[in-house]
C-alpha cells in the first residue's frame, strides 16, 4: 500500500510539473524577470542547435518527465527513497545542461566562421552589389554553418521585399550576438547611407578574429582544470547512481544520517559548481540588440 501511494505521489508530481510547464509558456515570455530570461534563453539555445520549431517549454517538460522515470527506476529497483530522489533531482538537469553545452559548442564553431562571412559581405559590396544582394549570396558562398538562415532571408526578402523585417526575422533565426551586431551595423548603413560601410566590415572582421583566437587560446589552457573539476563534482553522484542498483547499499542511504548527508553534499557540490563556474568563466557576448 505505502509503495503504490508512494509512485502515485511521484507519478502525480511529475504530471504536475509538466502540465505547469505548458501553461507557463507564453505567461514567462511575456513578463519580464528571470523566469523569463530563462526561457528566451532556452529558446535562443534551442535555435542555435538547429530545434528552433521545439517550444521551450518542452525541454522543463522533458526535464521532470526524466526525473520521474529516473526516480520511479531506481525506487522500484533498490526500495530506497532518499537515494531515488536524490539521482531522480539530480537527472533533471541532464536536458538542460545537454542544450547548453551544444549550443555552446555551435557558437563556438560559428564564432570562427563569421569573419568570413563579413569579408564575403565586403567584397560582394565593393564588386557593386547591393546590401540585399551581398546577404543573399552568403546562401550560396557563405560559410555552411549560415547558408541556411541566409537561404531563408533570400526566399523572404524576395517574396516581401521589405528588407528591414527580413533583418529582423534574420536576427531571430541566427540567435547569435555576433549576427545582431552586424545586421544592426546593416541595417544602420541602409538607413543612413555613407561610405564607411567598407572600413565598418574590415574593422569588424579584424576585431571579430582577433577575439576568438584569443579565447580559444584561454579555453585550451583553463580546459584541462575544468574538465578535472567537473569530473571530481560529479564522481560521487555516479557513485550514488551505481549504488542505487543495489538494494542492500542503497538501503544504508535510507535514513535520516542518510537524508543529511546526502542533502549536505549536495549542497556543498552545487557551491562548489557554482564557484567553479564563476572562476572559469570567460566574458561571454550577450544578445542586447534583438
Amino acid at each position: 500500500m505505502t509503495d503504490g501511494a508512494f509512485l502515485g505521489l511521484v507519478a502525480g508530481l511529475g504530471l504536475l510539473a509538466i502540465w505547469w510547464s505548458l501553461w507557463e509558456q507564453e505567461g514567462a515570455v511575456q513578463r519580464p524577470g528571470r523566469l523569463s530570461r530563462w526561457m528566451e534563453r532556452l529558446r535562443d539555445d534551442l535555435i542555435t542547435v538547429g530545434l528552433g520549431t521545439v517550444p521551450p517549454a518542452a525541454v522543463p517538460a522533458l526535464s521532470a518527465g526524466l526525473g520521474l522515470v529516473v526516480t520511479a527506476t531506481l525506487w522500484a529497483v533498490s526500495h530506497a527513497l532518499v537515494p531515488a530522489l536524490t539521482i531522480g533531482a539530480i537527472s533533471t538537469v541532464l536536458p538542460v545542461l545537454l542544450l547548453r553545452s551544444a549550443a555552446r559548442r555551435r557558437t563556438t564553431a560559428m564564432r570562427e566562421v563569421w569573419p568570413e562571412a563579413v569579408d564575403h559581405i565586403n567584397s560582394a559590396i565593393r564588386a557593386g552589389l547591393s546590401l540585399p544582394e551581398a546577404l543573399v549570396q552568403l546562401s550560396r558562398k557563405g560559410p555552411e554553418g549560415l547558408r541556411p538562415a541566409f537561404s531563408e532571408f533570400a526566399l523572404d526578402y524576395q517574396a516581401s521585399g521589405d528588407f528591414a523585417a527580413c533583418l529582423d526575422r534574420l536576427k531571430v533565426r541566427l540567435a547569435d550576438p555576433v549576427g545582431d551586431r552586424i545586421v544592426e551595423a546593416l541595417r544602420i548603413t541602409r538607413d543612413v547611407g555613407g561610405t564607411d560601410l567598407g572600413a565598418l566590415l574590415r574593422t569588424l572582421s579584424a576585431f571579430l578574429r582577433e577575439d576568438s583566437r584569443t579565447r580559444a587560446e584561454l579555453e585550451a589552457r583553463q580546459s584541462w582544470t575544468v574538465n578535472a573539476a567537473r569530473l571530481a563534482l560529479v564522481a560521487p553522484w555516479i557513485v550514488l547512481a551505481l549504488m542505487s542498483t543495489r538494494p542492500q547499499a542503497a538501503q544504508a542511504y535510507d535514513s535520516a544520517a542518510g537524508m543529511v548527508l546526502v542533502v549536505v553534499g549536495g549542497v556543498l557540490s552545487l557551491i562548489a559548481y557554482r564557484v567553479m563556474l564563476t572562476i572559469a568563466r570567460l566574458p561571454q557576448d550577450e544578445r542586447v540588440l534583438r
